[in-house]
Order: C-alpha cells, then structure tokens, then sequence
C-alpha cells in the first residue's frame, strides 16, 4: 500500500509541472495530506523516527487549508524534489528486513 502511495504521489507531483487548472492542484493538496498522513503513521508504526518527521512536515506543507504562497517556481522546485524523495525511499529496505540482515 506504501509503494502504492509514493507512485501515486510522485505521479501527482510531477503533474504539477505542467499548466493545469487550480483545482488540479487543490486536489492535489488534499490528497497529499491525505497521503502524508498516512505515510508518516506507517513510519511512526514500523520506529522510523526520521521519516515519520519528514511526512508529518510535508503532509502540513501540502494541508491545503492555510495555503502557504511559495510562487510557481518554488514550487515546482518542491514537488519535483519531493517527487524524487518518494521514488528514492521505494528502494529503501524496512526495519524488519535489516533486523533479519544482522541476525
């Protein structure tokens, strides 16, 4: 469901690079909150303390009920970085697979 989550993201994301209609981006927001969220109770669950960190702050960046005004550019910045964030932590191996690795 995680991987899931991250692609569908990541797609969005990038879909904001091109000139859409603002409801694309409202949208877009919401469902990255949505996402966020979920994503940072995963990793509060499964002890990834930095993570849980990290989607916790993008899930209150993209919230989309006090909009926070970056200008176009800076985001497009944003989400082609976080976009790239997303695909990077799909490779990223769970805790549960390292504590195996070590026993």
């Amino acid at each position: 469901m995680e991987k899931i989550i991250k692609i569908g993201l990541s797609v969005l994301l990038l879909l904001c690079l091109l000139k859409m209609p603002y409801g694309y981006y409202q949208f877009v927001r919401l469902v990255a909150l949505i996402g966020f969220a979920y994503l940072a109770y995963q990793a509060n669950l499964q002890g990834f303390k930095y993570e849980t960190i990290i989607f916790t702050i993008l899930a209150i960046l993209f919230q989309p009920f006090f909009k926070i005004a970056l200008g176009r550019e800076i985001w497009n910045i944003i989400d082609v970085v976080v976009a790239f964030g997303l695909i990077v932590s799909l490779f990223r191996k769970s805790k549960a697979t390292i504590d195996k690795e070590i026993l």
